[in-house]
């Protein structure tokens, strides 16, 4: 008897640990349609908004679960100098794991050719939902990866405290 329960058990934590790795890493996820318009952009020094650049070859993925969840990979013709030049730098970026399947991205390579400063990171969209900001990394060869990572504000109140009086005020749900 002891050895058919323990079976039982074994068997049913294998079935829940596959699921539970199944939902986490293919489930949620669903591939972002390119609109041709808005899936890259960058927040220009001049005006302060979002403005579209050039780009090719763009894949991207998302998730309701988790507004940080989104990768994209893109290729661009426009160069560091010209990219510096124009749109915000974004110095504290941090690129997050992707799912293995979306090979496209790999957040230690990226973060790799930032550190070495072969690629630059670009403040997409601050705020693209509160507390969350899209950001854009470009490497000097043209390949481009985009992903959301959460801001100092977002990172304040989603701990659970008051929002800083330099913050936006956030959304009246609850966090």
């Amino acid at each position: 008897m002891g050895k058919i329960l323990a079976s039982s058990i074994i068997v049913c934590a294998l079935i829940a640990g596959a699921a539970m790795y199944y939902l986490q890493v293919y489930a949620f996820y669903d591939e972002v349609a390119a609109d041709g318009r808005t899936d890259v952009q960058l927040t220009s020094l001049v005006t302060g908004l979002p403005e579209p650049v050039l780009y090719d070859d763009f894949r991207a993925i998302d998730a309701t679960s988790s507004p940080i969840r989104y990768r994209a990979c893109f290729t661009t013709t426009m160069s560091h100098a010209m990219l510096t030049e124009t749109f915000v730098p974004y110095d504290k970026a941090e690129p997050l794991v992707a799912p293995g399947w979306f090979d496209c991205f790999d957040a230690k390579a990226v973060g790799a050719a930032l550190e070495e400063g072969r690629a630059r990171a670009f403040l997409g969209t601050e705020n693209i939902q509160y507390g969350i900001d899209r950001i854009v990394a470009i490497d000097e060869d043209g390949r481009g990866w985009v992903w959301h990572q959460i801001n100092r504000c977002g990172a304040i109140v989603f701990d659970g405290q008051r929002a800083p009086d330099d913050c936006p005020a956030p959304p009246d749900a609850a966090y």
